[in-house]
């Protein structure tokens, strides 16, 4: 690896950044405890055709997203489910008690959301 490579790379050694394009579905505005409210929403996206089910059918996954900035909700609340959207952020594990038992959840945490054109 060249000096400039090898430099670029322990800047970024680790991050996370996720970039997805896929069918809005359920966008749901939550309003937490504290009074901060966030809007939380899926975002549905075709497997590779290679992971075709039976007769060709295709595999979706359903992938967990938060926005929180004020412009995101507005938005997402004002598309329809099924709209096509294209999402960047990063990927977030929260973690809380469920009764007596752990619990968490692995999401996106949307920095920007626009519809795909």
């Amino acid at each position: 690896m060249s000096p400039a490579r090898e430099a670029a790379a322990s800047e970024d050694a680790t991050f996370s950044e996720v970039r997805l394009r896929g069918r809005l579905s359920g966008a749901t505005r939550v309003e937490l405890p504290s009074g901060d409210e966030a809007v939380a929403f899926r975002i549905v996206v075709d497997r590779p055709s290679r992971q075709r089910g039976p007769a060709g059918r295709v595999r979706v996954d359903a992938l967990e997203c938060v926005a929180w900035t004020a412009a995101a909700r507005r938005r997402l609340l004002a598309w329809d489910d099924g709209d096509v959207v294209e999402v960047e952020g990063w990927l977030q594990r929260r973690f809380w008690k469920s009764g007596s038992a752990p619990a968490s959840r692995t999401e996106v945490v949307v920095r920007d959301v626009r519809r795909a054109a």
